[in-house]
């Protein structure tokens, strides 16, 4: 659908939890072709202070019970999906079918399945999907995209990474892994995603152990802790382990006959990434200043939305790291190896993505205190 007005892409941010309000809404003014125009929420309070915060008026606040008027209201022309990662299906589904674009927030979905169904709606009703997958954008990360692909570091061999924090009680991302809790979903997806954009290709078999401490009730429904090995064509392999009751890391190497990159920090929104990158004797190193993540992401967005054109992250790219997810628990469970044939996004990350934006200030928080809101 190619959308021929000159006007900045309508945007109605769905859930207002707390990366809505530190990441997506302060990122509109980062986004010169995306308008804020509507907000859904299940809290009036948070409907009234946003929307004096962002010039949001009463009329296009809703509720979580009146997403179907505001879809066929006709203010909007895409949506931003930020609520609960079990809930991502049925408001991708239901903005579809009304016609409108899907920006949706990590995991696509909590199953492979559901993920294909959105993929297969949003093409029946010839609407674009995106994954919000900030990192494709981001300098750091595409950079050594780039230096990868071009051989700086040799023929790729392997690639490790590890991304920790310690969780609070009560944290959403504490929810069973049925629902999308666990530590694959919220921070393993990281790993896994950025293994598939360095070498270019998608994992044939994986393996995992999973652990929870014994006696710590925060892990009851989910994984404490993750670690996985994933085989890639080319006789390459990815490691990495993920943990919501450890030290805060967030870290990769990757590891080439003739050079490494090492990202430290790597995955994070709100902190200055760097890198690495060693071949012999010689060094390149870089600090990257903080950035706005979320609006090149809206810019991308409406810019595919206006030329009609297949936005990379697609679906199938959120697609795919969920199919790997489920077949990383299974093999938990298990104890065995289990081989994937996951689907292939049509596109990979490119350094020609990165899209700079000014870092923000956070915003103080209405009603929300990090994620577990």
């Amino acid at each position: 659908m190619v959308r021929s007005s000159d006007n900045p892409v309508r945007y109605a941010v769905v859930g207002l939890g707390h990366i809505a309000q530190v990441a997506v809404l302060p990122a509109f003014a980062h986004a010169e072709n995306a308008k804020l125009t509507a907000l859904v929420s299940g809290d009036d309070v948070k409907l009234a202070r946003l929307g004096e915060r962002y010039e949001v008026g009463t009329k296009h606040q809703y509720h979580y019970e009146d997403y179907d008027e505001l879809l066929e209201d006709g203010l909007v022309d895409a949506v931003y999906i930020a609520v609960p990662n079990h809930l991502h299906y049925d408001y991708t589904v239901r903005a579809a079918r009304a016609g409108l674009h899907v920006l949706c927030e990590k995991p696509l979905a909590v199953t492979g399945e559901q993920c294909r169904e959105m993929v297969e709606v949003c093409d029946e009703e010839d609407v674009l999907l995106m994954t919000a997958y900030r990192l494709h954008f981001e300098i750091a990360n595409m950079q050594t995209v780039e230096a990868a692909q071009e051989g700086e570091f040799g023929d790729l061999r392997y690639f490790q990474a590890s991304f920790s924090q310690d969780v609070s009680p009560g944290n959403v991302r504490l929810m069973p892994i049925d629902e999308g809790g666990g530590t694959l979903y919220d921070m393993g997806i990281y790993c896994i995603n950025a293994a598939r954009y360095l070498f270019a290709a998608d994992p044939t078999e994986v393996v995992a152990f999973s652990e929870s401490r014994e006696g710590d009730e925060r892990f009851s429904d989910c994984d404490e802790m993750t670690g996985a090995m994933l085989r890639f064509p080319g006789d390459r392999i990815a490691m990495f382990v993920t943990s919501f009751g450890a030290y805060e890391t967030s870290t990769y190497r990757l590891v080439g006959s003739e050079g490494e990159a090492i990202l430290d920090p790597a995955f994070g929104y709100a902190v200055n990434l760097a890198y690495e990158f060693h071949r012999g004797d010689e060094k390149r190193a870089e600090t990257f200043e903080k950035h706005d993540q979320f609006g090149p992401q809206l810019v991308y967005f409406s810019d595919c939305i206006e030329q009609g054109r297949r936005p990379e992250p697609d679906g199938r790219e959120g697609w795919a790291d969920v199919q790997i997810i489920e077949a990383l628990y299974e093999s938990a469970r298990s104890g065995q190896p289990v081989s994937i044939d996951v689907v292939e996004p049509p596109e990979r990350p490119e350094a020609a993505q990165i899209i700079t934006r000014p870092g923000i200030e956070k915003p103080r928080e209405v009603r929300a205190s990090g994620p577990k809101d």
